[in-house]
């Protein structure tokens, strides 16, 4: 039992910095970059800059979203 409550420690410790990593604006770029390119646009295209311009929006709408859920839920009376 002791041993097993190691290894879940650990496992938890291990998710919680996992998602306590941070991505710099080059790492997104890059990732956003490689994104389009394996949906077939060309880098310096129009089509290109398309794609990077709607996956910003879809991270920027999805930012929104969830500042929205967040505001909701920290508005709602405690008998909700």
């Amino acid at each position: 039992m002791n041993i097993t409550m190691r290894l879940l420690t650990l496992a938890a410790t291990g998710i919680v910095l996992a998602g306590c990593q941070t991505v710099t604006p080059q790492e997104r770029r890059a990732r956003d970059e490689t994104t389009c390119a394996s949906y077939g646009f060309r880098r310096g295209t129009d089509a290109f800059a398309t794609c990077l311009q709607r996956i910003e929006l879809d991270r920027r709408a999805e930012a929104r979203a969830f500042r929205y859920e967040s505001d909701i839920l920290l508005r709602r009376p405690y008998w909700y």
